[in-house]
């Protein structure tokens, strides 16, 4: 009875992560990332990976990873106790042999030269080449040396930038330590001639480089930034 009960508990936990996946695959997620975050988050192993700012980023994940750590938890309790009493009351030592007969041959197969290099050929054949940047948060693309910073800066009519172009405001701009990425203008993201663009109020410029420049080269723009932010709520350029 305890062996039928677990085997429809895990098909209740199965049905759960894969529910999950699909939740997190329609935030925007990758599949592989959700379904690797998914069963980190139900066990409570690895959920301290990079991919994790994914899901602590954004609010819909969160809840969805409240629940799974919780749900995690309990099923956790919940298999051991009927382990346990698995063990005490169906268990006996022939079958316990068996069970550690089969294991020691899977090692021995394991261990065959002509098995390793099989398998090490399927693993390689089926591992990705390419690091998925899409899949990362900013900061672990961007911001990997102190000196470097990410800052999106928001114009105001009071701001310098406003009505100028970035060319105007920083005469030698392609001799900086620092690049302008996009203007983001409402839904619109300009990516083309940004150094020529005429900067609108409300536009929102994706400024990366070393901290210093961009510190003293936007030091009133951002100034007038953080005062005018200082009691609203920021929501920060989407990671898309």
């Amino acid at each position: 009875m305890n062996l039928l009960f677990l085997l429809i508990y895990f098909i209740v936990i199965t049905a759960v992560i894969e529910i999950h996946v699909i939740l997190f695959r329609l935030t925007g997620l990758k599949l592989e990332v959700s379904r690797f975050q998914v069963i980190s988050m139900m066990t409570g192993t690895g959920f301290t990976t990079g991919e994790s700012e994914l899901i602590l980023g954004h609010p819909v994940r969160r809840k969805l990873a409240i629940f799974l750590i919780l749900f995690g938890a309990f099923s956790l309790a919940i298999i051991i106790s009927s382990i346990s009493n698995f063990l005490s009351d169906d268990l006996g030592i022939k079958e316990t042999l068996y069970v550690a007969t089969g294991l020691l041959m899977v090692l021995g197969v394991l261990k065959l030269t002509s098995i390793q290099r099989g398998l090490s050929q399927l693993f390689n054949k089926n591992m990705k080449k390419n690091i998925e940047l899409g899949d990362l948060p900013m900061r672990d693309i961007f911001l990997t040396d102190k000196k470097d910073d990410l800052v999106n800066l928001h114009i105001y009519k009071e701001s310098y930038l406003f009505h100028n172009t970035i060319k105007d405001v920083l005469k030698q701009y392609d001799q900086l330590d620092m690049v302008v990425l996009f203007i983001k203008r409402g839904e619109l993201k300009i990516r083309k001639n940004i150094y020529q663009t005429k900067i609108h109020e409300g536009d929102q410029i994706l400024l990366f480089g070393s901290k210093e420049v961009i510190r003293e080269k936007f030091k009133n723009d951002l100034n007038i930034m953080e005062d005018k932010m200082k009691n609203q709520t920021h929501t920060p350029i989407s990671e898309d």
